[in-house]
């Protein structure tokens, strides 16, 4: 809105009052991100608020570098590098509440245990006449917010980058998304970033990125990736093909065709 506004009257003073307040006055400088639903084809129409802190510098400097920032877009690439190491934040995928055997993995009883098998024999001592916190109970399971640091990035791919698959070894110009698109999502159409290992929740779910807070020292770490080859074939069935050319060369002209 700031950005938006005529430079001259008694709206934009005001508005220049209030950034000299924050640098004479404010100790942290924050600005509120939100992500854009609209560059995806998803159900989901309202986006996603976050306040993000600026450090660094200078609260005249911090405030410098947040006015340049409104009402522009913030590219993934403009924060990440490749052989970085990030964290991730999110909420795990839910799924309602279970007993102590699926949901703590315990031995289940003899097959002749009445009132069930499916439970904890003793659940703590006469006294304390308490239950422990340690004692495996039924509740809910997964849901749950969850922190999970130092996944390295592999690959920064940008918009529209219909070689965002290839590599020095494999030369095939492929894109990112397999042949028919990832389960129950769909098509890559914007930047993204491949990252080493799991990332918590189901599809579509939105997570946070962040730097990490650690200085690395090791060689997993510090080491450069050169990626050999990237697999886009189907991941509904047994996909054979990388490309939808290399199929059509292999099977031919067909009837649908």
């Amino acid at each position: 809105a700031v950005v938006s506004t005529q430079s001259t009257g008694d709206g934009w003073k005001s508005i220049e009052a209030d950034f000299a307040k924050m640098v004479k006055y404010c100790t942290v400088i924050r600005v509120l991100c939100h992500t854009q639903p609209k560059l995806f084809k998803l159900q989901e129409k309202k986006a996603n608020i976050m306040e993000i802190q600026i450090n660094g510098g200078e609260i005249a400097d911090k405030v410098t570098f947040a006015r340049s920032l409104l009402e522009k877009p913030i590219s993934v690439k403009d924060l990440f590098s490749e052989n970085e190491m990030i964290d991730i934040i999110g909420v795990t995928r839910g799924h309602g509440f279970k007993g102590v055997t699926y949901r703590w993995g315990t031995k289940k009883l003899p097959r002749k245990t009445h009132k069930g098998l499916r439970k904890v024999a003793c659940i703590g001592a006469w006294h304390p006449s308490k239950v422990c916190w340690s004692v495996p109970r039924a509740g809910q399971f997964g849901y749950h917010h969850r922190t999970e640091v130092n996944k390295k990035v592999y690959r920064v791919g940008t918009k529209g980058d219909q070689k965002s698959a290839s590599t020095a070894f494999d030369l095939t110009d492929k894109p990112i998304t397999p042949m028919g698109g990832f389960h129950h999502y769909g098509q890559i159409n914007e930047d993204f970033l491949m990252l080493k290992g799991c990332v918590m929740g189901p599809r579509k779910r939105v997570i946070t990125l962040r730097k990490s807070l650690l200085v690395h020292t090791k060689r997993s770490a510090l080491e450069k990736i050169s990626l050999k080859f990237i697999d886009t074939a189907s991941k509904w069935g047994h996909g054979r093909f990388q490309t939808d050319a290399e199929k059509k060369a292999f099977m031919g002209l067909l009837k649908k065709d």
